[in-house]
């Protein structure tokens, strides 16, 4: 990266922690809200997913958008989208607006996390990419880390957590349009476009675009049903916000060594290590009781584990494929982030509606160790003729 770009990266930089922010909040916030208004955890689980169908949708059109917009006018997009809504939360608190809200949320977090992935990985070099992507996913897990802290403030209002986020993003959006320039993409000439882009990009890097679909299930799922399910096992509101950001905090402390050690080792090793260990983690969480030490302890390693699956699994991916074909994998990401982030509250909070609480544990930490298992049974050599390796 040269001076330029560099400082570009800051501005990007800060704009995902702003996005992590807002979904670190908004989801456990909104969570409460609808638990006290007597909501049921399978529809707090299926409103709260509302945020990520809007982000699917947003991921369909989102390479020809940028395409036609420049990175500065999608990102300056998206966060308007999330500021208005933000506004308009205590404004209406109604179910059904508040399933709209978010899904203009969903819209806004897609455009500028669609933006800032690619840019970070069509500008690192393939030596500095897991470092670097790793930052990236360091600067998400700070302000989804910070945005739960935000839940004390409803003892001053139950309005001032969004004024208080509102203003960040505003003070974001202002950053953006004054130092942001508005480049695009590398166009490509009519018949550049590589043919079956999005199938030829499955069928070499599908291990690496699974870690995306497991980090939405568990992002969304954990912070949309863990306040539930910590009111139901006997947690007040005040340990529930001091517990959940030490997920994100996990996965801050660790993000960056290993994002050097897949770098030094190998990505897919990496991968499957943490996919066990973190697994394991998640699965020992409803032993813990009501144990704050405990609950906090297997919380961070479990974050600290599963933290960097998504940007590991981007630069995976980014190693495997060529250039031209980063845009439709970075799709690929988007589209299996969101669906794991849509699945992650349903499946936990039906699986709460029918008496099992610790089930959301039980599924999430499985889907980790099976994943791990299934990159060890697939072979290296099998890997090699469908050009992953």
């Amino acid at each position: 990266m040269n001076r330029s770009s560099s400082f570009h990266y800051v501005i990007l930089l800060t704009v995902i922690v702003a996005a992590g922010v807002s979904q670190g909040l908004l989801l456990p916030l909104l969570s409460i809200f609808l638990e006290q208004m007597g909501v049921s955890s399978s529809m707090n689980g299926l409103n709260a997913a509302a945020l990520y169908v809007g982000s699917f949708a947003m991921t369909l059109v989102a390479e020809r958008t940028l395409g036609a917009l420049g990175f500065k006018k999608l990102v300056s997009a998206g966060l308007v989208l999330v500021l208005v809504s933000v506004i308009l939360f205590p404004l209406v608190p109604n179910i059904k607006f508040w399933f709209i809200l978010r899904l203009l949320v969903g819209i806004g977090d897609s455009a500028v996390h669609y933006s800032a992935q690619l840019w970070v990985l069509l500008v690192t070099s393939e030596e500095n990419r897991g470092r670097n992507i790793s930052i990236y996913g360091m600067s998400y897990g700070l302000g989804f880390s910070l945005g739960p802290l935000g839940i004390p403030l409803l003892h001053i209002g139950n309005s001032v957590p969004f004024i208080a986020l509102a203003i960040l993003v505003l003070l974001v959006l202002l950053l953006v349009l004054l130092k942001l320039p508005n480049f695009r993409p590398e166009k490509l000439k009519e018949g550049e476009r590589p043919a079956k882009r999005f199938r030829r990009s499955y069928a070499w890097a599908w291990y690496a675009l699974i870690p995306a679909l497991l980090y939405g299930y568990m992002e969304s799922g954990i912070n949309s049903n863990f306040p539930v399910y910590g009111l139901r096992v006997g947690l007040n509101e005040q340990q529930i916000a001091f517990l959940l950001p030490f997920i994100g905090i996990g996965g801050l402390v660790l993000q960056l060594p290993l994002g050097m050690l897949s770098d030094r080792f190998g990505r897919k090793r990496i991968l499957i290590i943490c996919g066990v260990l973190g697994g394991l983690a998640f699965m020992l969480i409803p032993l813990a009781g009501t144990s704050t030490v405990g609950i906090l302890l297997l919380l961070m390693i479990a974050g600290g584990m599963i933290g960097s699956f998504f940007s590991l699994g981007l630069a995976y991916a980014a190693d495997i494929l060529p250039k031209v074909l980063l845009p439709a994998a970075n799709v690929i990401a988007s589209f299996h982030f969101n669906i794991g982030s849509i699945a992650g509250p349903n499946i936990g909070g039906t699986l709460m509606q029918y008496g099992w609480n610790a089930g959301m544990f039980i599924v999430l930490g499985s889907g980790f160790i099976i994943f791990a298992f299934l990159g060890v049974a697939v072979r290296k050599k099998s890997l090699e003729n469908a050009g992953i390796l």
